[in-house]
């Protein structure tokens, strides 16, 4: 397995990424007006795993749009767009902004745009439950 860590801009949000010992990651420019707006770009792998801790819980903002089926996590004080995270049938999927690593070191990564707006709400469940980062734990002390 392979390890990154990563933060918002402040270091209010921290994490672990541990992923399959590969060679490339998807990068994926999501666009959706609010993915473009933060500069979005994500990368996930089923078989990874996402341990994310936050300062406080204060400083934590939580979005959704749409359909509501994602939940866009941002520091509240740097407000830089961390990760994103969906719950289907009981648990937790994730994919990682790549513009939150520490450094440029590991895996290349294959970037590609993309546009999910034609899904159902189904099809983008089951794409985010074969796709998406499969173990996260987020915690986030209260104040």
């Amino acid at each position: 397995m392979q390890h990154k860590s990563g933060r918002c801009h402040c270091g209010n949000i921290r994490y672990t990424f541990e992923f399959p010992d590969i060679d490339v990651l998807p990068a994926r420019a999501c666009g959706c007006t609010f993915c473009v707006r933060h500069g979005g770009v994500y990368t996930s792998n089923p078989g990874a795993a996402l341990d994310v801790v936050a300062a406080s819980s204060d400083d934590v903002r939580r979005y959704r749009f749409g359909h509501e089926t994602a939940e866009f996590v941002l520091c509240r004080v740097c407000g830089v767009l961390v990760f994103a995270h969906c719950e289907i049938d009981g648990n937790d999927y994730a994919v990682l902004n790549i513009n939150t690593f520490d450094d440029d070191q590991g895996p290349a990564f294959e970037r590609s745009a993309t546009d999910f707006e034609s899904e159902s709400i189904e099809q983008r469940l089951a794409r985010r439950r074969r796709n998406w980062i499969g173990t996260v734990t987020f915690s986030a002390p209260d104040p």
